[in-house]
């Protein structure tokens, strides 16, 4: 079988490439077609690697910080981006190929000149829009720049190898289900067999070939400034392609508009970024006006803030974190949006029920810590750095959690259990458990209008799993508890 090739655009995105090699893309405008801005792309998102493959650092919050340092312009940024998680997300199908071109072997040579040529097989065999001459002559500078004459002579001799074998590079054809998925999809193999023991081996491969598209970007309109639909207007007023969410009420994706946080509208409170499936928390919590409202797990505060828009900014909202500097996170999304409703607490969230009286909330969400196994797409380092036996552990955590907050809730109120992971410990197993020892709490249908795009009878039973390739959104978990009156 051979490996499935994404064609990554710089910015936006593109349906999945299903063929062995996609066709062939081209740069928009142009851009990075000199030396100078290909040296500059390369070299950023080898930083990025670096840090990643030495210090275990996650790549989304490194590439922002290299992409600031750098200073590069969009199409550059963009480039360096796609390298980045391109690199990451097809790591072990990378190193497959590598291997046989390395004489000493991979782990042998210094991490920085392993991730070079990741970075460099990675633009060979899965891009087409950059030529293969570009390429190699772009890692041997840097080489030489980094190294010394032996390191950019052996990067040389690699990558013209690969070159000549590029069209015999194929996995092998007898593989099982397993190492076909995970070596084709590039997902380590615990993951994919624990994935085929609960899901099977065609939605298995769906989840895994979806996690290396790149992602939706995704904004939330502020029902206090504006509706979708005048924001949507504004946003396709001012030049940009912008078309409303299926799944979500609130949502509209954006295309080739760079950095969303940049914007005007987003300095002004207008919208807030956030991933689709992530938007629909707040509708299965439904707040209203003058409730109180305690959001167990808050930071970075996307959904605190959305909770207070939907209350319109009348009652009041706990919004707690375990980590102090995480605090600062959801006061300023509050301080964008003009939300005063929101009160930050710096508290461990299975110590609440000593802090607050118990049964003194209307409304309760524990957006529980989780495994992210749903945001992969976006995380892509996340595959290779989770264990399986996190699983557990994360998932006796989420109990401990659910067993100690559920006390604070007023009879006839509302508990919304999310993650953000698709792992059925973590989601339905975990709340089938709690009401089986929890007799005063009942699963409630979520809003019909709020879920209209959602499976229906998933939605009426009141738990949905949205997996990665439904919607090209997050894999979500969300339940709705109703406490007995």
């Amino acid at each position: 079988m051979s490996t499935q090739k994404p064609n990554r655009p710089h910015h936006g995105h593109t349906q999945s490439q299903g063929a062995v090699k996609p066709p062939s893309s081209k740069l928009s405008g142009g851009a990075a077609k000199s030396s100078a801005v290909k040296r500059s792309a390369r070299d950023a998102a080898l930083d990025v690697l670096i840090r990643v493959e030495e210090n275990q650092s996650y790549s989304n919050l490194l590439l922002n910080q290299v992409l600031q340092k750098h200073a590069l312009e969009r199409a550059d940024a963009g480039l360096a981006t796609e390298l980045v998680y391109g690199t990451i997300g097809r790591k072990n199908t990378i190193d497959f190929f590598l291997e046989r071109f390395v004489s000493k072997g991979l782990e042998k040579l210094e991490p920085w000149v392993r991730c070079l040529l990741r970075l460099s097989f990675y633009q060979l065999y899965y891009l087409d829009r950059i030529p293969d001459h570009a390429v190699v002559s772009e890692a041997v500078n840097i080489a030489k720049r980094r190294g010394h004459q032996g390191i950019s002579g052996m990067v040389n001799g690699v990558l013209r190898a690969i070159i000549r074998s590029k069209s015999e590079l194929q996995l092998p054809a007898a593989l099982g289900d397993v190492k076909r998925i995970a070596l084709g999809h590039s997902h380590p193999e615990w993951l994919v067999r624990r994935w085929i023991r609960q899901l099977g081996p065609e939605l298995t491969e769906q989840i895994c070939a979806a996690n290396n598209e790149p992602p939706h970007v995704s904004i939330r309109a502020n029902a206090r400034h504006r509706s979708r639909l005048e924001l949507l207007e504004q946003l396709q007023g001012s030049g940009l392609s912008a078309e409303a969410s299926k799944l979500a009420p609130a949502g509209i994706l954006v295309q080739g508009a760079g950095n969303m946080a940049l914007s005007p509208g987003f300095l002004m409170g207008d919208f807030s970024i956030q991933d689709e499936s992530s938007m629909l928390v707040a509708e299965a919590l439904e707040p209203r006006p003058g409730m109180t409202v305690l959001d167990c797990c808050a930071a970075p505060g996307g959904k605190t803030a959305h909770i207070a828009e939907k209350m319109d900014d009348s009652g009041k909202i706990w919004a707690c974190d375990l980590h102090e500097h995480k605090q600062k996170l959801i006061a300023d999304q509050a301080e964008r949006l003009g939300l005063s409703s929101i009160q930050t607490l710096v508290m461990d969230a299975a110590k609440l029920d000593e802090h607050f009286a118990a049964e003194s909330f209307d409304r309760i969400l524990l957006d529980a810590p989780c495994s992210g196994l749903g945001v992969i797409r976006r995380k892509p380092d996340l595959k290779w750095a989770k264990q399986e036996a996190e699983i557990d552990a994360i998932s006796d955590l989420q109990y401990v959690i659910l067993s100690r907050v559920h006390k604070l809730l007023r009879p006839g109120g509302v508990l919304v259990y999310s993650t953000c992971t698709i792992e059925h410990a973590e989601n339905a197993g975990m709340v089938e458990r709690f009401l089986a020892e929890n007799g005063d709490f009942e699963l409630e249908p979520l809003p019909a209008d709020s879920f209209a795009s959602v499976d229906p009878a998933a939605a009426a039973s009141g738990m949905v799993q949205i997996l990665p390739q439904q919607f090209h959104s997050d894999g979500f978990f969300i339940a709705r508890l109703r406490k007995r009156a």
